[in-house]
């Protein structure tokens, strides 16, 4: 089992290596330096993705940029690449919203071939832009140009857009679709007949477990376990571990077994488990192809809809079924739980939902009466309700004007009343304080007596030397 996992990845590994240096045959000797220096920490898929970025990049300089015209590609040495400026890149910025892939060169608006023309958003830009910083970061640490310019450059900035993912009528229906071709055309539907339970089994696996394209496409035939509901799969990086999947896929995956096994493929095809029309192992863009075909029908206002998308879905179901996001980031392979919390349930999607069932409109009011009879009956409803109250306030005016002069009379005793009072108060008052006045002038004048015989008393109690002492004083002050 781990054999042809293995057989298969080193295929795929040497596949890549020869498309790499084929890529760096016409590129800057630096260029293959940069690919091998990483080579120990990165994939060949990783390496492959660099090396097309370069060429677009150094296709860009030799076809736009008149300084890089002179000299072809390959004799391009460490001293030109030094010249690249900020300008240059900003430019090459530009460039990447669209261009033309090699061999489409006349740019003549009758002979433009379409299939061949490129246009590139902020996230892609910002790779391709990521690519070449990293390129001209190992020429400044390994010391062959002075500076790295590319970091004047800023990247795009990327907008977060939410993740697309099926819902559950939807995942029915994208099922349904494989297996009866309902809403395909005429051409699809007869190729159906040979693919049907191939298009199922794939679409079954992708939705029960969340694997990866590259993960299923590299599925072999001794790699499955129906017994114990499982298969080995090749993660990123070339960690294998074995996934469960549930009867659902099981039942998917026995049909399209029981004819798999009746195929003669084609050499070195023999252990592959998805089959393209040719018997050979399917590839990647033909399984993305297979999604978006049946998406489209399923789907028809998510158009972007990818075996990633799927892979989005599984997650999303089995975090609202565990509410366990380490469980979804091991399921899915993922190193850190930051990267799960992408794929998980769309909180926001869902309060869409839950806000259309709150609001509710206003019910439509009753229709108007339907004949003359309950119209006037409603009428004279409501003229006794006016009447009956209007009766109400007057009766309540009437006893309010009958009960004036009683009140008015009250309110004069009381009056009469409190002024007596009042009077009253203020004569004892007054009798108070004349008695109060009187008494303290008798004091105060026997106070006054008092301190005028101790003055005297203490006079003459002072000998008549001391009484002349300031008197000398002042005539000795003088005399000097």
């Amino acid at each position: 089992m781990a054999a042809s996992s293995d057989a298969y990845r080193t295929q795929v590994d040497l596949k890549r290596i020869q498309e790499i240096r084929e890529i760096c045959r016409g590129l800057p000797t630096a260029c293959s330096d940069f690919l091998r220096h990483i080579a120990v920490t990165t994939g060949s898929f990783t390496r492959l993705a660099y090396a097309i970025d370069l060429r677009t990049f150094f296709e860009f300089l030799h076809t736009e940029r008149a300084r890089f015209a002179a000299k072809k590609l390959p004799l391009l040495d460490d001293t030109d690449l030094a010249a690249l400026t900020a300008q240059d890149l900003i430019a090459y910025t530009e460039y990447l919203t669209y261009y033309l892939k090699a061999g489409a060169e006349d740019a003549s608006a009758e002979k433009i071939d379409e299939s061949r023309v490129l246009v590139n958003h902020d996230l892609a830009i910002k790779r391709k832009l990521c690519s070449i910083r990293a390129f001209y970061d190992y020429l400044f640490q390994a010391q062959r140009i002075p500076s790295n310019v590319t970091l004047l450059v800023p990247l795009p900035k990327i907008h977060e857009k939410p993740i697309l993912r099926l819902s559950a009528d939807e995942m029915e229906r994208i099922l349904s679709t494989a297996q009866t071709g309902e809403g395909l055309t005429s051409m699809q539907q007869k190729r159906l007949e040979h693919s049907k339970a191939r298009d199922y089994a794939i679409l079954s696996v992708f939705l029960g477990t969340g694997i990866r394209v590259s993960e299923c496409v590299g599925l072999n035939l001794s790699d499955i376990d129906l017994e114990e509901k499982a298969f080995l799969v090749t993660r990123k990086g070339g960690n294998q571990v074995i996934l469960y999947f549930p009867d659902d896929v099981i039942a998917a995956l026995k049909p399209y077994l029981e004819e798999r096994n009746k195929i003669t493929t084609l050499p070195g095809h023999e252990d592959a488990l998805f089959l393209s029309q040719q018997k050979r192992r399917i590839t990647q863009r033909a399984v993305q192809n297979l999604v978006k075909k049946y998406a489209a029908v399923a789907a028809p206002l998510k158009p972007r809809i990818s075996p990633h998308k799927l892979r989005s879905t599984f997650a999303t179901n089995l975090y609202q079924q565990t509410g366990d996001i380490y469980l979804v980031a091991d399921v899915l392979g993922h190193s850190s739980v930051d990267t799960t919390r992408k794929h998980y349930a769309d909180m926001t999607d869902a309060r869409r939902r839950m806000a259309s069932e709150i609001v509710h409109l206003p019910e439509p009011a009753v229709g108007l009466p339907e004949s003359d009879t309950e119209l006037s009956a409603t009428t004279s409803r409501r003229s006794k309700k006016k009447q009956a109250e209007n009766a109400e306030r007057e009766d309540a005016a009437a006893a309010q004007e009958e009960n004036q002069p009683v009140r008015r009379s009250r309110r004069a005793a009381l009056h009469q009343s409190e002024k007596a009072s009042s009077d009253e108060y203020a004569g004892l008052t007054d009798q108070k304080e004349s008695g109060d006045v009187s008494t303290h002038r008798r004091r105060r004048a026997a106070r006054q007596e008092e301190l005028s015989a101790d003055k005297q008393k203490d006079a003459n109690d002072i000998p008549a030397s001391e009484m002349d002492r300031p008197r000398r004083r002042r005539r000795h002050q003088s005399e000097i």
